[in-house]
Parts: structure tokens; C-alpha cells; sequence
């Protein structure tokens, strides 16, 4: 009987299996390979791709202002914390031990609304750097675009953004400044400050997914950027024969248009103008250039 009985079910694992080979148990898939890929565009710019996927755009900027808050004791008041004591040393040390030049503008009131752009462009930048490396396993298991992370980074700050902004009003009634229609400006260099954090977030994140030890150049780059930029100083104050060098630098026109459009002073035209443009170029070279490599990201990251 139990000869019979181990006969049958030696013949019932033969017909199950025809391969003698091959386990009845075993996965034939065990080995198999997934290839994360984008589809190709003639520039590589997947414009309907990133249409498609604009929802997640949405869900990762959210996901990033949770994150940064999140068992935090002071919450979004450390938003107003940083340009606010930023603001205090530098009124301190410029304003009143070096005599800086403010340009007929109480000292705090012109620091701070410089302050408050270079601040957002400045964690934007350093967020976005780090976004990719931050994501590692969410790279390497789905596919997405991956400019999307940067991005998300960069739009979590406007929150911040705009928190730190509510600052200037009572600075505003309190030194006597009158508004003008120039503050309907602001949102313009708003969005200028944004593209251009965008832009050097993403290629920061592309070169520090290959090169880490681009984590240890960012704020040394932030720190330079800052001095080469109009926030402690005017703009003025800059000799005539080297106004275009400064004017090179994008965040130049920003923090002065900005500056202009909450103080009411006057614009410059040309250094705006010179700051979009060299921004747009940033800005492209950098989407090309970050769409072009996000296909090795889940194998280098």
C-alpha cells in the first residue's frame, strides 16, 4: 500500500512539471531584471510626460512642507526666524559699525527685503541638492520624472516664501513707508527667484547623485553666492565700470527688483532684463542637461 501510494504521487509531480528541470514551486521569474526607462524625445524635454505627471508635483511639495515641520516645537516661526536674526547682525555689523549705504532706506527694512528672497533661494537651492540622494529608494523602485523631486523641493519653500514676506508689513508701517503700485511687482520676482532656484537645484542634484561631494560645495557656493549678491549692500555702491559683472548674476535683479517693489524705489530696467535672461538660459541648460541623465540615476543613486 504505501508503495502504491508514493508511485501516484511521484507520477502526479512528473505530469505537473513536463520539464524535469524546472520545480513545480519554483519562480520563472526569479531572475528577471527591471529596467526603469523614460520614454525618448527628440530634446529630451517630455513635455506631455511631465503633464501626465503633474499631480505628483503636487503630492511631493506637500509631502516636503509635512516633512519639514514634523515634530517641530516652533513650526513654521523658525520660516520668520532666519532672515529675521540674519537681519538683526547684519543691521549690527553693517549697518551701524560699517556705516553701509543703504540707499535713503532705513538699514533693517533694506536688509530684510533682501534678505527675504536670498533666504528662500538659498534653502531652495540646498533642498533641491540633496532632494535626489535624499529619495534613493524612491528612485530605484518606480519610474517617475525625476526632475519632480528637485522641483518639489524648491516649491515647498514658497511657502516659506510668502510667511516671511508678512514680516515686511508691520516693518513697513513701523519706518513709514508708503506702498506703491510697484508692490504688484512682487509676485514677478517671486517667480523669478523660484525658476532660478529651480534651475540651480536641479543641475546641483544631477552632479551630486555622481559626485557627493557635491553636499560639501553647496554651502560654501550658497556663502560665496550671498556676498556677490546685493543683500548686505546696494547695488550703488558697486562702481559704474563693474556694474555688469554684478549684473551677470542673476539674483542680482531679483533682490533688487524685489527690494524696488516693496520699497517703491526705482527700478532697474536693465539689470531685470540681464537677470531673466541669464535665468531662462540657466533654466534650460539645466532641464536638458538633468533629462538627459535621470535614466542612470536608479543605478548610480
Amino acid at each position: 500500500m504505501k508503495t502504491t501510494e508514493s508511485h501516484t504521487n511521484l507520477t502526479a509531480s512528473a505530469s505537473a512539471s513536463p520539464n524535469p528541470e524546472i520545480s513545480p514551486n519554483s519562480d520563472p521569474f526569479a531572475d528577471a531584471k527591471i529596467l526603469i526607462d523614460s520614454h525618448d524625445s527628440a530634446l529630451g524635454l517630455h513635455i506631455r510626460e511631465l503633464w501626465s505627471f503633474r499631480e505628483l508635483l503636487l503630492f511631493l511639495t506637500w509631502r516636503d512642507i509635512k516633512l519639514r515641520y514634523k515634530q517641530t516645537a516652533l513650526g513654521a516661526t523658525w520660516v520668520i526666524i532666519q532672515p529675521l536674526f540674519a537681519m538683526l547682525l547684519f543691521t549690527l555689523f553693517f549697518g551701524k559699525l560699517a556705516r553701509m549705504p543703504s540707499d535713503n532706506v532705513p538699514y533693517p527694512l533694506f536688509a530684510y527685503a533682501g534678505l527675504v528672497p536670498w533666504t528662500f533661494f538659498s534653502n531652495a537651492i540646498t533642498n533641491s541638492g540633496h532632494s535626489l540622494v535624499g529619495n534613493a529608494n524612491l528612485i530605484s523602485k518606480v519610474y517617475f520624472p525625476r526632475i519632480y523631486i528637485p522641483a518639489g523641493a524648491v516649491g515647498a519653500g514658497i511657502l516659506d516664501f510668502a510667511i516671511a514676506a508678512l514680516l515686511l508689513v508691520p516693518m513697513l508701517f513701523y519706518y513709514k513707508v508708503a506702498l506703491t503700485w510697484q508692490l504688484l511687482l512682487m509676485p514677478m520676482f517671486a517667480g523669478l527667484a523660484t525658476a532660478l532656484a529651480l534651475a540651480v537645484g536641479m543641475w546641483l542634484a544631477a552632479l551630486n547623485v555622481k559626485y557627493r561631494d557635491i553636499r560639501y560645495a553647496i554651502p560654501f557656493l550658497v556663502q560665496l553666492w550671498l556676498f556677490a549678491s546685493p543683500v548686505i549692500y546696494p547695488a550703488s555702491l558697486v562702481p559704474a565700470k563693474w556694474k555688469w559683472v554684478l549684473a551677470i548674476n542673476p539674483m542680482t535683479g531679483v533682490i533688487e527688483g524685489f527690494r524696488s517693489s516693496v520699497l517703491g524705489t526705482p527700478l532697474d530696467a536693465a539689470t531685470i532684463l540681464t537677470s531673466v535672461v541669464v535665468t531662462l538660459i540657466i533654466l534650460i541648460f539645466s532641464f536638458v542637461a538633468f533629462r538627459r541623465v535621470e535614466d542612470s540615476f536608479a543605478d548610480v543613486v
